[in-house]
């Protein structure tokens, strides 16, 4: 008998993507995996939600509203949540402006910076994501069962982390995996 395939989700919130890139750099070993697994939110999917899930993959920070809303749907849907990344693990690159007063960083971005047009206005459209004061580490906002460091993790790492985690093993990865260049 055939064991039942586990579904996957998978999202980027303020990232810049390139955990996913890492995750496709698994190669041709993609293939075995959807022997074991199927996607259910994912930008493989194209699915906008996230259902119920055996694994949720989070990649990025949290930096504003729909960050939190996604953030809280994979934590209610997925058995085990695993923050993927720099900027999922610590807030990485995007917690850079956490030092600086967002209400400051927007009139620079969007009133007085270099090459504005005169006039130019912060945005205010509700179909906007309210930003939030200070970008978080998805810790800070929901339960973590695992942390796979790197910016970003390599393929390797993703595909050993994930095959322990799929045979019901708790993911250790050893020394060669886990580089921070």
């Amino acid at each position: 008998m055939t064991p039942r395939k586990l579904k996957v989700a998978t999202v980027s919130l303020a990232g810049c993507f390139g955990c996913h890139m890492s995750f496709l750099d698994i190669d041709e070993r993609i293939l075995p995996l959807l022997e074991r697994v199927e996607f259910d939110r994912s930008p493989i999917t194209d699915i906008k939600h996230c259902g119920p899930c055996d694994i949720g993959l989070i990649e990025g920070g949290v930096c504003n509203a729909e960050n939190v809303h996604v953030l809280r749907e994979f934590r209610a849907n997925c058995k085990v949540l695993i923050a993927l990344g720099a900027c999922a693990v610590n807030g990485g690159l995007p917690a850079q402006r956490n030092h600086l007063e967002l209400a400051d960083i927007l009139q620079q971005v969007y009133r007085t910076g270099h090459g504005l047009a005169e006039g130019s206005q912060i945005p205010n459209d509700p179909e906007l994501p309210l930003p939030l004061n200070q970008v978080h580490a998805v810790h800070e906002v929901v339960r973590i069962d695992y942390f796979l460091p790197g910016c970003p993790p390599s393929g390797d790492a993703i595909w050993a982390f994930l095959t322990q985690l799929i045979k019901g093993r708790a993911p250790t990865l050893g020394h060669g995996l886990l580089q921070y260049d």
